[in-house]
Order: structure tokens, then sequence, then C-alpha cells
């Protein structure tokens, strides 16, 4: 399984170099002055939107507000008291811290190459020389069923995949829970979204950042900036060190999560089914010199053949849409294609001519 030739270059683990002990980090880490975290990073204590859902089983209008206005405002919210058990929140993070302190040889076996990204890596993009993020990651596939295997998960610690499969099946619960929020919000039908999304044929996958310690973070990030390319994503944050930073006018906002909080965001998908009402936002992760970081983020995605658009029920003349029909699939080769584009895709893709300015 060990595809490592696929890449433009040998991949190095980035805990490998953290474990070294080595003083400064390598260039090839290295971002430009434009992209440095002390770069208009807020240190108050402002802080993305923290939203109880306990009071919607009680009918609570005004949780429905708070989301709408943080998916409006924000793009980026967190939930607590969300159903799923703090047991098993705890325990899926630390499986997956266990996995990245095993054997490099035993992580090596689940090495993954560029064709799929399933499995473990420590780049994302294949061009040959591009500045690297400080993080080792493992990528997996839950939903459609027949992209699912197993056999690509980590066998170690013993009940890593039970308890993979476990998260996974109520993350996605949760955000069919989300979905139904988002779209009432919108004065839309309840499953609007969803079916938009392809109803229950949806797409799922869990990408697990491992962010080791960094002798030099003022010089790197442990994730570039980006907006998310699909069309939600639960977060679930390490539990002791923050490090995730939100994009808010021209500032990065630091995110403090609270326990047992899953952290939201909308992604470029959502965005071009609302028609730019709830809003795709630029976020990136800093990196920390006396400890690591374990991070769960996984995406809900619409199922990758179906043409999103804006949901015609907002599009008005006074309110055109301000995107084109494209797929998933199409989306994902979009960016592939142009790469980084100033702000997020999604708005490359509403008027590619602003890129050039």
């Amino acid at each position: 399984m060990n595809s490592q030739i696929d890449w433009p270059e040998p991949i190095v683990r980035v805990q490998s170099l953290s474990d070294s002990g080595l003083p400064e980090i390598p260039d090839r880490y290295v971002k430009p002055p434009t992209e440095r975290p002390a770069i208009n990073s807020d240190g108050s204590d402002v802080n993305i939107p923290i939203i109880d859902l306990q009071d919607l089983l009680y009918g609570d209008d005004t949780i429905l507000a708070q989301i709408s206005e943080a998916c409006r405002e924000w793009g980026f919210f967190q939930i607590l008291n969300h159903g799923i058990s703090p047991q098993l929140l705890d325990r899926v993070r630390e499986v997956w811290r266990e996995f990245f302190h095993l054997p490099l040889e035993i992580k090596q076996s689940y090495a993954n190459s560029p064709k799929t990204y399933e499995g473990y890596g420590s780049r994302l993009g294949v061009e040959k020389g591009a500045i690297l993020d400080w993080s080792d990651y493992y990528f997996l596939h839950l939903l459609p069923l027949k992209l699912k295997d197993h056999n690509k998960w980590p066998a170690l610690p013993a009940d890593a995949r039970q308890v993979i499969d476990e998260y996974g099946k109520e993350v996605v619960k949760l955000c069919g829970r989300l979905m139904k929020i988002l779209s009432i919000n919108l004065g839309l039908g309840e499953d609007i979204l969803q079916n938009a999304f392809g109803g229950e044929n949806i797409g799922a996958c869990l990408r697990v950042n491992y962010y080791p310690k960094c002798p030099q973070p003022d010089l790197t990030l442990g994730l570039s900036s980006h907006s998310d390319p699909g069309g939600m994503t639960l977060l679930l944050p390490d539990n002791q060190v923050p490090g995730l930073q939100v994009r808010k006018g021209n500032n990065w906002i630091t995110v403090k999560p609270a326990r047992h909080a899953f952290i939201v965001n909308i992604g470029d998908q959502i965005q071009v089914l609302s028609n730019a009402i709830y809003k795709s936002v630029e976020h990136r992760v800093i990196v920390n010199a006396a400890k690591e970081r374990v991070s769960l983020a996984f995406f809900y995605n619409p199922k990758s053949d179906i043409p999103i658009e804006p949901a015609k029920e907002l599009v008005t003349p006074e309110n055109p849409p301000l995107y084109p029909p494209m797929t998933f699939d199409e989306y994902r080769l979009f960016i592939r294609m142009r790469g980084p584009c100033g702000k997020s895709q999604v708005e490359s893709l509403k008027s590619p001519r602003d890129c050039n300015k």
C-alpha cells in the first residue's frame, strides 16, 4: 500500500522532523512573510459563536436564529449538547493520537498516494518544490459505502476500526440534523438542502490532522489558508491546544474550543446552494512549539455527480443565481486545475475574471 513513488518527491514525515529535535525548520516549510501566523492575528478574546443545541429540544427558536446569524456572518460556529457522547469523542481522539505514536514502519504500511489521498499522508497537492505545511494526516472514506474499506483503516490500536466506525455513523446523523436547520433558516423546506446533496446518497470522509511540535511556529502553518470545497465540515478539535484560525474581515481569529463541542463550518457547496446567503470562510491552522495537536475534520459532501447550483426558491430577478451548475467532481477538478486563487475557490467560480485583478 506504500505509494510514495506517486508523489513528485520523497515523502518526509513531519513528525519525524519534529522528533529529531532539529532547532530550525527546513526551508520547505517556511511560509512567505505575508502568510505567516503573526500577520493580522487577533490576540483578543473574540471567539466564533458557541451555540447550545439542548434548547432546540424545547422548540426554542432563538437557537435557530443564532445558527442563522453564524452561517451568514461567520461561516463558523461551535455546538454543545449535540447528542454525541463525550466518552466517544474522547476515545476517538485518543485512538488517533495513539496511532500517530505507533512506530513509523507500522504507519508507513498505510502510506497514501495522490490518486485518492486515502491513508497516511504528509502533503496536499503534487506541485514539485511547493512550500509544505507542518502536519501529517490520515484520510479515509465513510460514505458512499462502496468507497468504505476497513482494510485501509488503521488496525491499531485494537479498537480503532470499531471506534472510527461508530464515530462516523454518529457524525453523519448529526450532520443530517444540522442540514435540516440550515434549510429551515433559509426559508426552505427542511429537506431541500439534503435532497440537493442527493438525499441519503451523500459523501462523507474523515481527515485526521496531526500537528507535531514545531521549533519555529512563527514561520510556518499546520494547514495553509483555504475554504472547504465540500458541503459542511464538523471538526473535533484538540481538547488541550488551540490552533484553528478563522478569517473575520482582515483579521485571523484563534478559535477557543469549548469542551466536547464540535466546530461547524459552511463549505463551498452550501454557499453555492444558498446563493451566497451562507458563507464559506477561509481558515488556517497555526502550530505550537511546546505541544502537539490532534484534530478530526469530518466532511459531509454532496453526491459527487449531482449538479450543485443555487436553490430555485432563493433565485429571483433581483437575486439572480451567482453560480453556474457544477457537480462536486467537476468542482474538485476545477480547484486542482486553477490552483489557489486569492480568497476562496468558490469566489473564483462565481467570477473567474476577478482573480486576474
